[in-house]
């Protein structure tokens, strides 16, 4: 038994890094034999309020003439440019100390189609090499298999993660990737979010919404599909390398009840039980009897196929979350399907993102009570307007306070007994924002010199935050 007095704080092995996506940040979108991916398409809408944008359903008619838009700006095509800088920027970020780098591979950088029968060398070298630059700068790579990033062909010519044959798909992807990097990555994860089906779900699920008759019923039949897939690979990763440990992640989007009425905790509860229900089924390795009665409560056929059932069984090796932001649930909310709203309590940032750092103390302990398996927090960070100085400073004083507290949260979650074993800024570097496709809502350590049209140097200029990471990197979490 674990002695509580040995407990001290952030253990000596503890990773600390930082955490972005290739379709934020690598731009390069049609070179390398990069087919189109879901990300292509991401619009910037500079003349809706902050709060409004983001990315929405999508029909084939809209998939199309986004393909075909010469005038529209989708800043995700062309991003930072980290496709040719990568050296740069690795070296940079290896300043802070990092000891850990998570990123993505582009799926339509690998199998252009999605089906294709062979897979785009072009594309494996590229990570090859950025892999290897990784390791070179003394960090530990965390690779994320499917964030965001589907082929659009899978899109148009299937029904995304609907159609079951992009299960066949994506595990064939999965073993090309773990043969190819299995002897110098260790730690995956198979899919971003998973849990992200009502927001961001024409990204996470590909489906066009003209092409299923129930969309609700389809997401969750598509990430049925997807949990199935995400089973497969996982058994084929430890029968390729038994030291690969792959992992499930989840956005943190449990909501508080807004009042102690019992009907409002309990409708809270019930909504909780179905942001849990993607880790019950990739932990616990089976479909929970709340999101049985859930399905029917709702009148959503969701069909299981022969050996669905037992190849769930093959379950992650740990669980990670991204934490952002909380917020409020209440009886009423839950009926109407607007599940929840902001919390009056809590502060938040320009675009309605409420800051509550106990928060994040609250999740990892529920997770742990709920799992037991080892947590990475891999991502955590606050989107502000940040300003260039003319002096070339950028003092972001509220994001190294938001990042202090929440750091602090985490150790106080170790001291519970939580075990934590890594922390992933996100966007260490300024990328192009996931929901709003901006690059005026910064995260980075790093400001990136480009305005929300690609305008600008792409200099890359070191914010105070940046030596405050660092300090907090090598004094292992004690000097905040």
């Amino acid at each position: 038994m674990k002695n509580f007095n040995d407990i001290k704080g952030f253990p000596d092995n503890f990773l600390w890094g930082g955490a972005v996506a290739a379709n934020q940040l690598e731009g390069a979108w049609q070179e390398g034999g990069k087919g189109w991916c879901v990300a292509d398409i991401n619009k910037f809408r500079g003349d809706i309020p902050l709060e409004k944008r983001s990315n929405e359903e999508m029909t084939s008619e809209d998939v199309l003439k986004a393909m075909e838009d010469t005038e529209g700006v989708y800043p995700k095509r062309t991003a930072i440019d980290f496709y040719h800088n990568y050296k740069e920027d690795l070296r940079l970020l290896a300043g802070m100390g990092f000891k850990t780098f998570r990123t993505s591979i582009n799926w339509s950088r690998i199998f252009p189609n999605g089906d294709d029968k062979e897979p785009n060398e072009d594309g494996l070298k590229f990570y090859d090499d950025l892999i290897d630059e990784i390791i070179k700068n003394g960090m530990e790579p965390l690779i994320t298999v499917s964030h965001y990033e589907i082929p659009l062909n899978l899109t148009l010519n299937y029904k995304g993660w609907y159609s079951r044959e992009t299960i066949d798909f994506f595990v064939k992807y999965c073993e090309v990737l773990f043969k190819r990097y299995g002897h110098k990555v260790k730690y995956w994860i198979l899919v971003n979010q998973i849990n992200l089906i009502v927001y961001e779900s024409f990204n996470h699920l590909g489906i066009c919404a003209d092409k299923v008759d129930n969309l609700l019923e389809a997401k969750y039949q598509a990430v049925h599909n997807e949990m199935v897939a995400c089973a497969k690979a996982t058994k084929i990763a430890h029968e390729i390398n038994k030291n690969m440990e792959i992992g499930m992640m989840l956005c943190d989007f449990v909501s508080y009840p807004a009042t102690c009425k019992p009907e409002d905790v309990f409708a809270t509860m019930r909504r909780n039980q179905m942001e849990y229900f993607f880790g019950d089924v990739m932990l616990r390795g089976y479909y929970p009897g709340y999101a049985l009665r859930f399905f029917k409560d709702n009148n959503l056929n969701i069909k299981f196929y022969e050996g669905d059932e037992e190849i769930l069984k093959n379950t992650a090796d740990f669980m990670s979350f991204s934490y952002y932001y909380t917020s409020i649930s209440d009886a009423e909310s839950v009926k109407k399907n607007k599940t929840c709203y902001k919390n009056p309590y809590l502060e938040a940032n320009p675009w309605g993102w409420a800051i509550d750092p106990l928060g994040l103390r609250t999740a990892l302990n529920n997770y742990w009570d709920r799992w037991q398996k080892p947590i990475m927090v891999t991502e955590n960070g606050i989107g502000l307007f940040d300003t260039l100085n003319e002096d070339g400073t950028v003092h972001d004083t509220e994001r190294i306070s938001y990042l202090s507290k929440h750091i602090a949260e985490i150790k106080e979650a170790i001291l519970d007994g939580v075990d934590v074993r890594a922390y992933y800024a996100w966007g260490p570097i300024d990328i192009i924002s996931c929901s709003s496709s901006e690059m005026s809502k910064r995260y980075g350590f790093i400001y990136v010199d480009l305005d929300d049209y690609g305008n600008g140097t792409g200099n890359r200029i070191l914010k105070d935050s940046y030596h405050w990471y660092k300090e907090v990197i090598a004094s292992n979490g004690e000097k905040l």
